[in-house]
């Protein structure tokens, strides 16, 4: 068969560019065919047999949604013509999905969107303006799918009629051969931390994902570890200068990295403190190395942190954060235990789920 995907993809670095490629490859693997209409990057090229097209256009905030939900839709009509695609896939609801539902609409071909998570979680419950857009894409869309049970219960609250029968799970999965529990200390050596225990947080910097806490759980700890920010972001600048001015030692931001499979291995615990989260791609990471996790109890953290490979903490309170990861890092028993369990319970999220139902 002959699938479109519409939605951010590598380089471009997220969760959601991830999880594309990884289903991407899966069904390449299986023999299908698969294009994928991305956003604008001078770098993008075909990958692993995948068609990947990038839009034209500027990476403009303010705009940058609505002129790739115009040229996505261009690119995916010219595409549909030349090739004759027979489903389409719109990552994120918003312009992803937008642009897939009335293309697919269009041509009368089955269209199914995933939501990621912030497109329900911020877009639709935070900027009301966005509800409409979104409600028409779930509407619309034949198939919606949701990257953990926290997600679909938001999809489904929406009130769209006949939400609930068309809304299905579709879990991230990791690649459990890249993200390995083999030792790696590299990045250590390249950083000169030497012994010193390394409590990593990977994502984007952003208000969501609470990163100022996790500097400010820092401070108060009763350990003596180096964090480490792997992420780029809006809040970029904002946070560095916070450890300058306030100055607290032993914190290195990396920017953007495509290696974090190499970063991962050298760390002691993996912490995402998100105030919500719709699944949290890098803890099944950090996992499928063999590293305890700490995570929010909020959204899908919580469906994928079970009692013997982690933590779960509040993330509105620092304290919480802060006695997590010392527990972590004083109690060798208790880590050993975590770091045992862990790689097995990644293993749960190594299958690539294939959503489609002319596939299965």
């Amino acid at each position: 068969m002959k699938i479109a995907m519409v939605g951010q993809f590598p380089p471009h670095v997220g969760g959601v560019g991830v999880h594309i490629h990884t289903l991407s490859k899966r069904l390449v693997e299986m023999g299908h065919e698969v294009f994928v209409i991305t956003y604008p990057h001078k770098e993008i090229k075909d990958i692993d047999g995948i068609h990947v097209i990038p839009t034209k256009g500027l990476n403009l905030k303010g705009v940058r949604g609505l002129m790739f939900k115009k040229n996505a839709k261009k690119a995916l009509e010219k595409l549909i013509e030349k090739e004759g695609i027979d489903i389409i896939h719109g990552h994120y609801l918003f312009p992803a999905g937008a642009a897939a539902v009335e293309v697919g609409k269009k041509y009368n071909i089955k269209t199914y969107v995933t939501a990621h998570g912030s497109d329900m979680f911020e877009l639709y419950k935070n900027q009301s303006f966005m509800r409409s857009s979104i409600k028409t894409v779930l509407e619309d869309a034949d198939v919606v799918c949701a990257v953990s049970n926290a997600l679909k219960h938001e999809i489904i609250a929406t009130g769209v009629v006949g939400i609930a029968n068309k809304t299905r799970i579709s879990w991230n999965s990791v690649d459990v051969n890249k993200f390995s529990n083999h030792p790696d200390v590299s990045f250590r050596v390249e950083n000169k931390i030497g012994n010193k225990p390394i409590v990593l947080f990977v994502g984007n910097l952003i208000k969501r994902k609470n990163v100022d806490s996790l500097i400010e759980a820092k401070k108060i700890s009763n350990c003596d570890y180096c964090l480490v920010i792997v992420g780029d972001g809006p809040l970029f600048k904002d946070l560095k200068k916070k450890v300058e001015e306030e100055n607290i030692h032993d914190v290195i931001f990396t920017g953007s990295r495509n290696d974090v499979e190499r970063i991962i291995p050298s760390c002691d615990v993996l912490v995402l403190p998100s105030f919500s989260e719709s699944f949290g791609l890098v803890l099944i990471e950090a996992l499928a190395c063999g590293k305890p996790v700490i995570g929010s109890d909020v959204g899908g953290i919580s469906e994928i942190i079970t009692k013997d490979v982690g933590l779960l903490v509040d993330p509105n309170d620092v304290v919480s954060i802060a006695k997590a990861t010392d527990r972590i890092l004083t109690d060798n028993d208790l880590r050993l235990i975590f770091s045992m369990n862990a790689r097995n319970r990644a293993l749960d999220f190594a299958v690539v789920d294939i959503p489609y139902d002319e596939v299965r």
